[in-house]
């Protein structure tokens, strides 16, 4: 299993369209995938969204949010559970 970890920053007036964008848009999109297993959003209190997908295999990028939603670009992470 994968686990992506997509974190943006929006801008303060485009916090809420972002939120809906992301679960009214773009997650659904995803989520059709055959090898997505979940997903999870989270907010901050400084404007900050991520999303963390589970993936079967190799995970599919969430689409570029609208530019006026944001206050810098969206950071992407894979990572793979360790054994201990």
């Amino acid at each position: 299993m994968i686990v992506r970890m997509w974190e943006v920053r929006a801008e303060r007036a485009g916090f809420a369209d972002l939120i809906s964008w992301v679960c009214d848009t773009a997650l659904p999109d995803l989520e059709h995938n055959p090898l997505h297993i979940s997903s999870e959003v989270f907010s901050s209190t400084d404007n900050r969204l991520v999303v963390i997908s589970k993936w079967r295999g190799d995970p599919v990028s969430l689409p570029d949010p609208p530019a006026r939603m944001l206050a810098r670009t969206p950071h992407v992470w894979d990572f793979t559970q360790v054994d201990r």
